[in-house]
């Protein structure tokens, strides 16, 4: 690594990153802590907690996996201590229903793993919602595809973050790569429709066109794209994350990758971490209902469900600062309008925002943007340099921003390390 930090993404670094990964003394899959519980409720419900409503849950109902992905959050690997027994996950599915959530997505871990898994989507099909999967898709057999169609399963995203090489680099497990361009025709054959999902890093940014050709060829009707965030084994890896620089060379490439998404028909869907208010807003978010970014959803318009019962307002967001409280404790509406952490974002306003966020231009509809990208950096909300605009100001007053890990990550589900933003002189800035 040169002395200030990774280069810019330019045709000869974007070849570059092939390393190893790095060994590490913990587990791989951790045993996930016992929940949190009997977690306090405010006294009272304020109208603007009865005002929001999750549109959108997704529910983590095993986090048991057969994957062993290099950027996974969670560390997925052994199934929690705890989880859900299938009459409580029944059970859940009404109370969502009951709150007017209008599309539930199971994930893991992988979903397919519970052996109650179609039971589930049978559940949330019956209660009037929509039931869609996200999926590394190595275990997605023909007879699995099978039983998701009869079950009622309406929509999978399949994850494909590269060539064959990259994506098992990425995923962990050779051969997964196949697996999950199998698992895209097995579904297709059984009836569901279905969609893909890229992680955006170091390594995958290459390999970009290479993932929407393929996809497309599946015939998959959308496409989300995330960069990669620094948290649980992403964050053991901090060289194969982007740096905020970057994102002058991205987001220019990822407006003709919308240009090409168009002709084949396959619908971008940024992310909520691709952002935000640069000069390709509107070709990336131009069909959203304000035509770009709003702020942050988590305990807004999003729900996150953990396999034991823990409840939070984004399912990324980590475990131990952003639970609400457990299902086993409380009912889910209880936990939705009265649970700190699940308010944040219907009570912050820019004074909450801070460093380059709280000076910002559109500080106020932005409010910092994905809350999990920045908060996993730093352990505080309110400042995220993954910003496109932001990346260009300090382009335009030849400075630029760069992430430094502190320290590391402990090895836990959901965990994080510590990260240093360091502003400094752009080195091209003299370039003709």
């Amino acid at each position: 690594m040169p002395p200030g930090g990774p280069a810019p993404l330019g045709p000869a670094r974007r070849a570059a990153p092939r390393r190893e990964r790095p060994p590490r003394p913990l587990p791989v899959a951790p045993v996930a802590p016992p929940p949190k519980r009997n977690l306090p409720l405010a006294e009272g419900v304020r109208p603007i907690d009865e005002q929001w409503r999750p549109i959108y849950a997704v529910w983590e109902i095993t986090l048991a996996c057969d994957l062993a992905c290099r950027h996974c959050g969670s560390r997925a690997g052994h199934a929690r201590p705890g989880e859900l027994s299938t009459e409580e996950c029944l059970d859940m599915v009404r109370q969502m229903s009951e709150m007017d959530v209008k599309e539930v997505t199971i994930i893991g871990g992988e979903a397919y793993l519970r052996d109650d898994w179609v039971d589930i989507v049978r559940e949330i099909r019956k209660r009037g919602m929509q039931a869609t999967m996200t999926t590394g898709g190595r275990g997605i057999t023909k007879e699995r595809a099978r039983q998701a169609a009869e079950a009622g399963l309406q929509s999978v995203s399949v994850s494909v973050d590269g060539t064959e090489e990259i994506h098992d680099r990425l995923r962990g497990v050779k051969g997964s790569y196949r697996s999950a361009l199998e698992a895209l025709t097995n579904l297709q054959e059984a009836g569901v429709r279905v969609s893909a999902n890229t992680q955006i890093n170091r390594l995958s940014i290459p390999h970009m066109r290479h993932v929407l050709e393929t996809i497309a060829a599946h015939n998959t009707h959308s496409w989300q794209i995330q960069l990669t965030v620094a948290m649980g084994r992403a964050a053991d890896e901090p060289d194969v994350l982007l740096q905020p620089y970057d994102l002058l060379d991205l987001f220019p490439m990822l407006a003709d990758l919308k240009k090409r998404c168009d002709e084949l028909n396959v619908r971008m869907w940024p992310g909520n971490n691709i952002g935000y208010f640069g000069p390709y807003e509107s070709v990336l978010r131009g069909t959203m209902p304000r035509g770009h970014m709003a702020s942050c959803g988590a305990g807004r318009s999003t729900l996150g469900i953990e396999a034991d019962g823990s409840i939070k307002g984004c399912p990324s967001l980590p475990t131990n600062a952003w639970t609400g409280g457990n299902i086993r404790d409380a009912s889910l509406k209880d936990i939705w309008e009265r649970t700190e952490p699940l308010r944040y974002t219907r009570d912050r306003t820019v004074k909450d925002l801070w460093g380059y966020c709280g000076t910002c231009y559109y500080a106020d509809v932005c409010r910092a943007g994905c809350t999990w990208t920045g908060f996993t950096l730093f352990g505080k909300a309110g400042n995220n340099p993954y910003c496109h605009h932001r990346a260009l100001e300090m382009k335009r007053a030849g400075k630029r921003e760069r992430i430094v890990q502190k320290f590391s990550a402990p090895g836990e589900p959901f965990d994080h390390g510590g990260f240093e933003l360091i502003e400094e002189d752009d080195p091209d800035k003299d370039a003709p």
